[in-house]
C-alpha cells in the first residue's frame, strides 16, 4: 500500500493551510517511540533537526498537527521533502513521467472482460477512465486511493507544510529528484501492476478497509504497528526494498549533510521512518540521537 501513496503524492497535492495554536510547553518525550515527530541531535549538531512522517492522502478531520510539530517546524531554518515541492514545474513533469512509454494504452493491459470490470467500477466511482488511456497502470492507483478516502477533498501535509515554510521564507529542498522517483516506478512490471489494479477494483471495499486501518494507525502515531502492516502486506512486500529501504539508505547521508548545515525539518512518508532499514535507525547507526516527541 505504501508505494502508491509515496510515489504519486505530487500529483494529488491539495493545498489547505492548517494552523496550530502556539505553545510554550516543552517537548514531551515518548518512550514507546509511538510518534510521527523525532528530534535529531548529537554527532556534532549544534542545534536539533527534526524528521516528521507524513501520509499523502488524509481528510481534514483526521489531520494530525500538534503544537509540538508546529514548534519544530518554526525552529527549523529549512524544510526538506522527498522532492523539491516548490518546484513550479514538478506537477507537469510528474504527469509527463506517468505517461506510457511503449505506445500501449491503459486498456491494452487487460482482456476485454477485465477492462469492462475496470470500467464499470470507474464509472460508478467517477474515475474518468476514457481520459486516462495514456497513463501507466500505476497512475490509476492514485485515483483509487482518492476514492478510498472518506472526504471529497483530502488534505495535504506537503502542501500545508510548504505554505507554512514559505510564509517564514524558509528554503525548501528535496532528498531526491523526480527522475529518481520515476525510475523506481519504471523498474516495476506494468503487467503485474495492472493485475494489482484489477484486484483492487474487484474488492474495492476491502481496499478501503485496509486504507482506513492504515489511517487509524497513523492517527495514533503508531509507527511500529504501521511498519508491521506494510511488512504483512502480500501485495507489496517484494517491492519494499526499491520503494523504501534503498531510498532510505541514499537519503541518510544527504539528511546528515543538510542537518549539519542548518536546523532542518524533514517531512517524508511515514513508511520510511521505522524498522531496521528505516530512516530513524539508519540515522542512529550514523551516530545521531533520535528522540520521539509529542
Amino acid at each position: 500500500m505504501i508505494k502508491s501513496i509515496a510515489l504519486v503524492c505530487s500529483a494529488l497535492l491539495i493545498s489547505a493551510l492548517c494552523y496550530a495554536q502556539k505553545t510554550k510547553n516543552k517537548e514531551k518525550v515518548v518512550n514507546d517511540g509511538k510518534s510521527l515527530l523525532w528530534k535529531i541531535t548529537g554527532n556534532g549538531l549544534t542545534k536539533p533537526s527534526y524528521v516528521f512522517g507524513t501520509i499523502h492522502i488524509i481528510c481534514p478531520d483526521d489531520y494530525v498537527w500538534t503544537p509540538t510539530m508546529q514548534n519544530a517546524l518554526k525552529q527549523s531554518q529549512q524544510v526538506v521533502f522527498e522532492m523539491d515541492m516548490d518546484d513550479p514545474g514538478l506537477q507537469a513533469q510528474m504527469a509527463k513521467g506517468m505517461m506510457t512509454k511503449d505506445g500501449k494504452k491503459l486498456k491494452d493491459y487487460y482482456t476485454e472482460q477485465e477492462y469492462k470490470r475496470l470500467n464499470d467500477v470507474a464509472v460508478k466511482n467517477g474515475i474518468p477512465l476514457a481520459m486516462l488511456q495514456n497513463i501507466e497502470p500505476f497512475g490509476l492507483i492514485s485515483f483509487l486511493y482518492m476514492k478510498a478516502s472518506t472526504c471529497q477533498i483530502p488534505d495535504s501535509y506537503e502542501g500545508n507544510i510548504m505554505k507554512l515554510a514559505q510564509k517564514d521564507d524558509k528554503e525548501i529542498l528535496g532528498l531526491e529528484s523526480l527522475d529518481e522517483q520515476l525510475n523506481v516506478i519504471d523498474g516495476m512490471d506494468n503487467d503485474s501492476i495492472a493485475k494489482q489494479v484489477l484486484k483492487i477494483v474487484d474488492d474495492l471495499d476491502s481496499f478501503r478497509t485496509t486504507f482506513q486501518s492504515m489511517l487509524s494507525l497513523y492517527k495514533k502515531q503508531d509507527l511500529p504497528a504501521l511498519h508491521n502492516l506494510f511488512l504483512e502486506s502480500p501485495d507489496y512486500k517484494d517491492d519494499l526494498d526499491a520503494l523504501l529501504y534503498s531510498r532510505n539508505k541514499k537519503w541518510v547521508p544527504i539528511m546528515s549533510s543538510l542537518a549539519e548545515a542548518k536546523p532542518t525539518f524533514f517531512a517524508v512518508g511515514a513508511g520510511h521512518l521505522y524498522g531496521k532499514d528505516g530512516v530513524i535507525e539508519l540515522l542512529q547507526n550514523s551516530g545521531y540521537t533520535l528522540t520521539a516527541i509529542k
